[in-house]
This record gives structure tokens, C-alpha cells and sequence, in this order.
């Protein structure tokens, strides 16, 4: 919109674009309170998302073993998704949370770190076995069926996709995917969630708050 040059003697219109402009603020003033308050029950569905955060699940570890839900429900979790083949995301997040680990010294011992495949058409146990003692030592690998895999990434917001490669080799395609890790408390009950190449130091902090 153009300005209006009203002329440095016309006390009457100047006084009046006063009045208006002082109205047009007034409006802007309540517009911005009214757009900044939350729509009706939307801090309820941030908290009841946060609360449903998370998934019960049968899977297998590195071992070959059985693997449940309940038997980390005596601890803390911090659990990361991704797969073996990763080029640098995986590596690069699962790096970060041994290091966070590394840095709560004895206090880590309360946490369990897992990594969840999202790619068990390839990560056998013995691939996550092998993948997994690169990072940490008591890090736990777990696969299962795409059906439980795909259950569980949606109960975490977790969601990937398959990217074909560039020469059509159907063995040699990679994931695009979520990569933030969550710290889950005892119970089951979501914490806190870490985004990708967080700082390992800052992270630590975060997770000493939850273990006091």
C-alpha cells in the first residue's frame, strides 16, 4: 500500500491517521494473542500423543533371542531405529548415544540403549550382532517381521521409506528415516526425544534429569 503524504498543516487528518493507526494496532494486538493461543484440547493432544508414545512388541536380539517390551520394564531405554546398511545416519546417531552413555558414567548403568532395525529383510541377528559391539557394549539389536517392525516404528512416530537404488539392484536400496532417538522411562513411558547429532554432552544432561 502506497503512503499518504497528508502535509505538514493538516493537524485534523494527521490526528485522525493517529486514531487510526492506534486502531489498526489495537487489532493486530488481539490477533496475535488470539493465534498464539492453543486451539481447544490441543495441550491435551500433545500430552496424550507423548503418553502414547512408544509400542509393545515381540522381537529378536543379536543373539537369537526372544525379545519383549516387559523385559526392559524395570529400566530406562534409549532407543534409536535404523538399519545396518545406513551410510552415515545411523553410525553418526548410535556414535552420539555411546557417547552420551559414556559421559553419565556409573549413572548409565540405568539406562538400556537399543537399536531397532527398520530393515529386517537384511538385518538378520547375526548382521545386528556383528553391527552393533562397533558402538557399545551392552547395546542391544533387535529385528523381527516387517509387520512388527512396522508396528513398532508407528507407535514411536518413526516412519521410513524405501529408497530403490540408482542401477534397479533390488538388494542394494537404502531407507530414508526418522533418526531421533527417545529415552522411554521404566514404565514404558515416553521421556524425552533426542534429534539427530545432538550434542553427546547435552544429551547426557537430559537424561541425568530423568534419572534422579
Amino acid at each position: 500500500m502506497d503512503q499518504m503524504d497528508f502535509g505538514p498543516t493538516r493537524k485534523g487528518a494527521r490526528s485522525k491517521l493517529g486514531t487510526i493507526v492506534t486502531f489498526v494496532r489495537c487489532i493486530f494486538a488481539g490477533l496475535i494473542v488470539v493465534l498464539s493461543m492453543p486451539a481447544p484440547g490441543h495441550a491435551q493432544d500433545t500430552a496424550a500423543t507423548a503418553a502414547a508414545l512408544g509400542s509393545r512388541f515381540i522381537l529378536v536380539d543379536q543373539n537369537g533371542t526372544a525379545v519383549t517390551d516387559k523385559d526392559f520394564s524395570n529400566t530406562f531405554t534409549l532407543v534409536a531405529f535404523g538399519y545396518t546398511f545406513c551410510p552415515d545416519v545411523c553410525p553418526t546417531a548410535l556414535a552420539g548415544m555411546a557417547a552420551a552413555l559414556d559421559a553419565l558414567g556409573d549413572e548409565a548403568k540405568k539406562v538400556q540403549p537399543i537399536f531397532i532395525t527398520i530393515d529386517p529383510e537384511r538385518d538378520t541377528p547375526e548382521r545386528l550382532r556383528d553391527y552393533v559391539s562397533n558402538f557399545y557394549p551392552r547395546l542391544i539389536g533387535l529385528s523381527g517381521s516387517p509387520a512388527m517392525i512396522a508396528r513398532v516404528a508407528a507407535g514411536y512416530h518413526v516412519k521410513y521409506k524405501k529408497v530403490p537404488a540408482p542401477d534397479g539392484d533390488p538388494e542394494d536400496y537404502t531407507l530414508d528415516h526418522t533418526a531421533s532417538i527417545f529415552l522411554m522411562g521404566p514404565h514404558g513411558d515416553f521421556k524425552a526425544k533426542f534429534p539427530h547429532a545432538m550434542d553427546p554432552e547435552a544429551m547426557a544432561r537430559r537424561i541425568h534429569e530423568f534419572l534422579q
